[in-house]
């Protein structure tokens, strides 16, 4: 399984970025893709995942209505729309496939090596 993450990087306060992480090599089993990310310091946090057999989305509190995730099944590909970005979304992001939301939120079965969101005040 290869999880490459793309599209990190610094923007101030309010500003936005794109994250998509190309997937492959898994089975159809692996039926949830999403973000987590982790801050210096700071827990894991899952961020956001979407079900690539029927697209429903999942957010955490911390970034729904600034978030948006979206998939390309045909390209293995899911994009993570950054906005409103607030200095607290400072962390490395981290793609991961599973089977299950929960799982997901707490990592997943693969993820990739993620990719630095720097938000500056």
């Amino acid at each position: 399984v290869q999880l490459v993450e793309s599209g990190g990087g610094s923007v101030q306060a309010g500003g936005s970025l794109r994250l998509s992480c190309a997937a492959s090599g898994f089975t159809d089993d692996y039926v949830i893709i999403g973000w987590w990310r982790q801050a210096p310091g700071k827990e894991r946090e899952g961020v956001s995942c979407i079900r690539r057999t029927d697209g429903r989305t999942y957010y955490s509190d911390s970034v729904k209505g600034r978030f948006t995730i979206s998939s390309d099944n045909d390209k293995n590909t899911v994009y993570l729309q950054m906005q409103t970005l607030k200095v607290e979304d400072t962390a490395v992001y981290y793609c991961a496939i599973a089977d299950r939301v929960e799982r997901l939120w707490n990592r997943g079965d693969f993820w990739g090596k993620g990719t630095l969101v720097t938000v500056s005040s």
